[in-house]
């Protein structure tokens, strides 16, 4: 069977992740298609919320959960040239250690009786905070796009997400203020595991 000629003017602008991606007809997780193969070239040629809708080189389009995607470099990177806002984990690292601290400043005012159960709980409502070090790599919980980032030391990838994509209206009505974060219940620190699912087949065919 011959394969489908690309697109003309095809531009990747993202690759699949390793595990894969599942798709969906529309923005809405009951409308279930084609998973992409992992590592696969699609362009995002729309945002809605957390979804985004990818073309491939063959012209077949779906949605996906774009907080998944990996970003393709528009050209190559000069060495010494300053990382970009997503892939710096600096940012990141710095809300982490100060949600941390808020969070150790209110315990210490509890257990040492400065504080009642209900100022605690007033102190901390919101604070959404996750992150496994297993020597040199780093798994951190990005709270503001409500996904876990993978780091190596200098850059950070996606990795994972904790809720179907969104829309605007959705995460805006749907947000629980109070909801925490954190890895996983093993005794033992590993990565966090994937929460939606991700696909290993091919969805690359119109």
């Amino acid at each position: 069977m011959t394969e489908p000629a690309a697109v003309p003017g095809f531009s990747p602008t993202h690759v699949v992740p390793g595990d894969g991606l599942p798709t969906w007809q529309a923005p809405d997780v009951s409308s279930p298609s084609a998973p992409l193969d992992p590592f696969l070239p699609v362009e995002l040629v729309d945002r809605r919320g957390d979804w985004g809708r990818i073309m491939c080189a063959n012209g077949w389009t779906a949605w996906v959960d774009g907080r998944l995607l990996v970003a393709v470099p528009q050209a190559p990177p000069s060495a010494g040239q300053p990382l970009d806002r997503t892939s710096d984990p600096q940012p990141l690292l710095a809300r982490a250690e100060e949600v941390l601290s808020q969070y150790r400043r209110a315990a210490d005012k509890l257990a040492t009786g400065r504080a009642d159960r209900e100022t605690f709980r007033r102190r901390t409502r919101g604070m959404r905070l996750g992150m496994v070090v297993d020597g040199e790599t780093l798994w951190l919980y990005d709270a503001e796009h409500e996904r876990w980032v993978y780091c190596d030391g200098a850059q950070l990838a996606p990795f994972a997400v904790t809720a179907p994509p969104q829309t605007p209206r959705e995460s805006s009505s749907q947000q629980e203020p109070g909801r925490t974060t954190a890895p996983g219940r093993s005794a033992t620190p590993a990565p966090p595991t994937q929460i939606t699912e991700t696909g290993h087949g091919r969805g690359t065919s119109a």
